[in-house]
């Protein structure tokens, strides 16, 4: 019997107006993946990414050595955090860093936030964000003896504006949530929470780490106060890539982060007593800036504008709809569920399934080249990156996701 869904994905990649960009991804000798669909964890390397990195080693760190702080590298946090700003995440220029982690970004700006609200004895967020998150507001409430109140979300759902409304008050300091929530691919309603936030005088931070690069965002235009996220998923950063911070202009000043360096000092090579912090966004810097970390961010920043942040949000819905066509012709029936947001406009770049079997099958998909993610319960998520995966892999993936499940006992 013909494959009609086959069909209907060489027929979506054949008018994929991204579709040349896969061929910018490395590929090595003997690749044995045949379906990647972990994009939303950890993206692939570009090839000129690969050329970028050998050319900083050979030429700019061993010719130009110590030079080379002063003809850019000292820049590189700003020059690609407002590139980031343009191309990805809707922010004008001398609001975004690129430095730390996640989760050292996620302490600063938390802590900032909520020392610039003293009085204030709140913060709200939820049950369900990113571990990572949770924790960090647990140890900052703790250090600061203010109070956690939690909104307890539908796993596969997210945060809704009604709930926060529920419990945001003039007691409130900060709210923090994931803009795609990580388990079930959630979009929240940035700009309604913001809102909601201002009016009880309370600041808002937003985790975008399952956002940026396959969703876009309006950070300005939402009016939010500050955003933190990674650059390893669809930025395709590489293991461990540095994270960006963004703190809008109009808090700059106002904010004082609480990790003091020298690379956030108003003169860095004054090396005088006592902390002035630097103005404006570069405030935000601690230590020495993670420079060979940030090499592939050009040549994916590159790519991302080529794109277009637009196309690519076109073509992640289109990847995520396919998932869901076929986890309804051909999972449902074995017992899958899908346990996420459907509707589009609610729906980031990954999709959740459910199923009792799935974490002793992962081993088994992984063996077979396809690679999702699994996670507790019972989940997997199917992650494809709109910049390096095809509609013919996502059927490839879950065409042996089927066969697995098929035999099944």
């Amino acid at each position: 019997m013909t494959d009609d869904l086959l069909a209907r994905a060489e027929a979506l990649d054949a008018a994929d107006p991204l579709a040349h960009l896969r061929d910018h991804f490395i590929t090595p000798d003997g690749f044995d993946v045949v379906s990647y669909l972990d994009g939303n964890s950890l993206g692939r390397p570009l090839r000129e990414t690969a050329r970028l990195l050998d050319d900083f080693v050979r030429e700019q760190w061993a010719g130009r050595l110590i030079r080379g702080w002063t003809e850019g590298w000292m820049q590189w946090p700003l020059e690609l955090g407002d590139r980031l700003g343009t191309v990805a995440l809707g922010a004008a220029p001398g609001q975004v860093v690129v430095a730390d982690s996640t989760t050292v970004l996620l302490y600063k700006m938390s802590r900032a936030a909520v020392d610039a609200r003293p009085g204030r004895r709140k913060i709200v967020l939820d049950t369900d964000n990113f571990p990572t998150d949770r924790y960090v507001l647990e140890g900052i409430a703790a250090e600061r003896g203010l109070s956690l109140v939690w909104i307890e979300t539908d796993p596969a759902g997210g945060i809704t504006a009604e709930q926060v409304a529920d419990v945001v008050d003039e007691d409130t300091a900060l709210v923090l949530f994931s803009h795609v929530a990580y388990r079930s691919g959630w979009i929240a309603p940035a700009a309604e929470i913001n809102r909601i936030a201002h009016a009880a005088g309370a600041l808002t931070l937003w985790d975008l780490s399952h956002s940026v690069g396959s969703v876009d965002l309006h950070l300005d235009d939402w009016g939010a106060d500050l955003a933190v996220g990674c650059t390893y998923k669809y930025l395709n950063g590489g293991p461990g890539a540095p994270a960006f911070a963004y703190l809008r202009r109009g808090l700059q000043g106002e904010l004082r982060q609480p990790i003091q360096g020298w690379m956030g000092h108003r003169a860095s090579f004054e090396m005088g007593p006592g902390h002035e912090p630097a103005e404006g966004v570069r405030a935000l810097l601690s230590g020495t800036p993670p420079i060979l970390a940030m090499v592939p961010l050009h040549a994916n920043l590159d790519m991302l504008a080529q794109a277009g942040i637009e196309a690519v949000r076109a073509k992640s819905t289109l990847l995520t709809g396919y998932v869901l066509e076929l986890a309804d012709r051909w999972l449902a029936p074995l017992g899958v569920q899908v346990a996420g947001p459907r509707d589009a406009a609610h729906r980031g770049g990954h999709v959740t399934l459910q199923h009792p079997a799935f974490e002793r099958l992962l081993a088994t998909l992984w063996e077979n080249g396809v690679l999702p993610d699994f996670r507790n319960p019972n989940g997997i998520r199917i992650g494809p990156a709109p910049l390096s995966t095809s509609f013919v892999e996502v059927h490839r993936g879950l065409t042996m996701l089927r066969t697995l499940l098929e035999k099944q006992p």
